[in-house]
């Protein structure tokens, strides 16, 4: 059995890789000054992006809930993976070959269970796609292309058949090598009397992919009359497949979704391929269950949801069916920043079939028709009651008004009590009393939404109360006190950019002492780390550091590491580091006066006069060295 990575393979592994392009598969991330890059954070909801990155220091730190640290860290918290098994996923993201204390090159044999996992499913996707070649898929293709998906697109997508025998894939995965213990996680297959058996059988099959591209589970259609079983039959809940985070097309929509910020949801597998088809290249879709809670959290990170503009398009049947789906829609509108919409074909088609008919034109235009989401919702509210009487219209009114309470947009909302007032032909006065007080009332459900200007103190979690890791420690120094302010400046300059500081600066750092306990830990896991070697990456001399430095002082220092230094040219930031590593000079200066003006008040009469001397030249010593260092020059 292969032991423990070797430990400088895994400093090499988080060196060589680049932690911006990792986080990026997660979050949608912008410039925030010079090598430094922000977004919405993905371990907590927040309207305003406080996560930072900086990929020179290989760190990462989010200012609202406290998380921070390497790739490594952010990779197992993202994909729930052990150590181990996230080193050996980003070595293999970057061609890096590991070795082990016992034993010598890579365990491919015991590599880690999520890594099987996912084998197993590239595996079968490629054995699916390869099957709907066969003459027994013609169903699948008549099916396709009925529907206007030649082989070309099938290829795109991955689109593959499951053949109708009861082990087909079952053989195939254990001729790979997988043991039916592993198989059993996968969800491809069902266990009866006899054993595992293909939980798909003659069914047409999408792969389904994370964010990253790596297939995680099946959605499979029924093709022939013989099958009993549902019209769609998805991967049930796995440790890969979550159901409820899941979004068909997100791998193929997320550059554009953050490049665009547009974000469309459609309802099935075809719709998602007609629309990218078509140019509709933000599509995505929720795979057997509503589009709920945890998908907005992903959709609101790639959009960078911060209120800056963006907007999310729901796409629905005309049917009943499609109109309760868009009510239940408005319902989550409340989680969004982005101004939502709603875009229904009126002849009840869906995307897929408006391509079919119409062309991709009119995909293109379906979504450019796209109406307010609480426009929608109001109007779908009115049609509800009989307006031609007094009490529909009274009843109308009582069940509308809430939905125009809950616009955020205050110059918009007067304007959507006034449309009320003319669709239910009504007092202008009696819709906003109605609106008003529907306001006053507050209820989860209806209650304006507040941007992030307007969002006030901490993030906080589900139950009301600020995440744990926000707190305020003990350790935290006051931001008040402009001593711990200069320090604290100076600690970012450090770890940030250690680089610019010359022989001098580093003898004078290290002799330096600070007041703020915190501060003053910190200085010394810099100082027992040592100055980095002239060819040493930053965020390998980051991490020597963190090792120096006790467990509870670590998010500090990520957050001090990742901080935007106020620069925005590489003249203006060697300018700031000078000038705060001469403000902590003259701090210093200013505290080792302090100390011998003390010492000349403790001079008695009896003192020799060559201490007085003494200590009024080094005075002046000092004060020289505080005014040259204030000198433009």
């Amino acid at each position: 059995m292969a032991g423990l990575i070797k430990s400088e393979d895994i400093a090499e592994v988080r060196a060589r890789t680049d932690i911006r392009e990792v986080v990026d598969g997660y979050v949608t991330l912008k410039g925030a000054g010079i090598g430094s890059w922000k977004g919405l954070c993905p371990f907590h909801d927040e309207r305003s992006p406080s996560f930072h990155v900086r990929p020179q220091v290989g760190t990462y730190h989010c200012f609202g809930c406290g998380e921070s640290g390497d790739v490594i860290s952010f990779l197992m918290k993202m994909d729930h993976t052990a150590f181990a098994e996230t080193v050996e996923k980003l070595a293999a993201r970057i061609g890096y070959e590991l070795h082990y204390e016992e034993g010598a090159g890579p365990r491919r044999e015991e590599v880690g269970r999520r890594q099987r996992l996912l084998d197993a499913h590239k595996i079968a996707a490629e054995f699916f796609q390869a099957q709907l070649l066969t003459p027994a898929a013609a169903a699948g293709r008549q099916f396709l292309f009925e529907r206007g998906f030649e082989r070309n697109v099938a290829e795109q997508f991955g689109v593959g058949f499951a053949p109708q025998g009861w082990d087909s894939l079952l053989k195939h995965l254990r001729s790979k090598g997988f043991r039916d213990d592993e198989l059993k996680l996968t969800g491809m297959f069902s266990e009866g009397n006899r054993g595992l058996y293909d939980r798909f059988r003659g069914r047409l099959i999408w792969p389904i992919r994370d964010i990253t591209g790596d297939v995680i589970g099946f959605g499979a259609r029924r093709l022939f009359e013989d099958d009993q079983g549902p019209k769609y039959l998805n991967t049930p809940e796995t440790t890969l497949y979550k159901k409820s985070q899941v979004l068909y097309g997100i791998d193929l929509a997320k550059r554009n979704i953050a490049k665009k910020r547009q974000l469309v949801v459609v309802e099935g597998y075809t719709d998602v391929m007609a629309c990218h088809l078509a140019g509709v290249d933000t599509a995505v879709a929720s795979c057997g269950t509503a589009f709920g809670a945890e998908h907005i959290k992903v959709a609101r990170r790639l959009l960078s949801d911060d209120g800056t503009g963006g907007e999310v398009v729901f796409t629905f049947d005309g049917d009943a069916a499609g109109q309760k789906a868009a009510l239940k829609a408005f319902d989550e509108d409340q989680r969004f920043v982005a101004q939502t919409y709603v875009a229904v074909e009126p002849s009840g088609m869906d995307p897929c079939e408006l391509r079919q008919h119409r062309g991709d034109a009119a995909v293109v235009q379906l979504i450019g028709t796209r109406r307010p989401l609480f426009e929608f919702a109001i109007q779908a509210t009115l049609r509800k009651h009989n307006l031609d009487s007094v009490e529909g219209r009274v009843s109308a009114l009582r069940e509308a008004a809430p939905v125009v309470a809950q616009i955020r947009d205050p110059a918009i909302r007067p304007a959507y009590a006034r449309e009320l007032a003319k669709w239910l032909g009504v007092p202008l006065e009696d819709v906003t009393r109605a609106v008003q007080s529907a306001a006053r009332r507050g209820a989860p459900s209806s209650a304006p939404r507040q941007g992030p200007s307007q969002q006030e103190g901490p993030a906080h979690d589900g139950d009301g109360a600020a995440p744990a890791a926000f707190s305020p420690a003990a350790w935290r120094p006051d931001p008040r006190d402009p001593v711990a302010v200069m320090e604290r400046q100076a600690l970012e300059v450090v770890l940030q950019q250690p680089q610019m500081l010359a022989d001098s600066a580093w003898t004078e750092f290290a002799a330096a002492r600070f007041a703020a306990p915190a501060h003053a830990a910190l200085h010394a896991a810099i100082v027992a780390a040592g100055r980095p070697a002239p060819q040493e990456p930053t965020a390998g001399w980051i991490e020597r550091v963190r090792h120096e430095l006790p467990e509870a002082l670590r998010p500090l220092m990520a957050e001090l590491a990742v901080t935007p230094l106020p620069a925005t040219t590489e003249e203006s930031l060697e300018r700031y580091c000078r000038d705060i590593l001469a403000g902590l000079a003259e701090l210093q200066i200013t505290a080792q006066k302090a100390e011998m003006m003390g010492q000349l008040q403790r001079l008695g009469p009896d003192s020799p006069p060559e201490e007085y001397q003494r200590l009024n030249r080094a005075l002046l010593d000092l004060e020289l060295r505080r005014r040259a260092l204030r000198s433009p020059d």
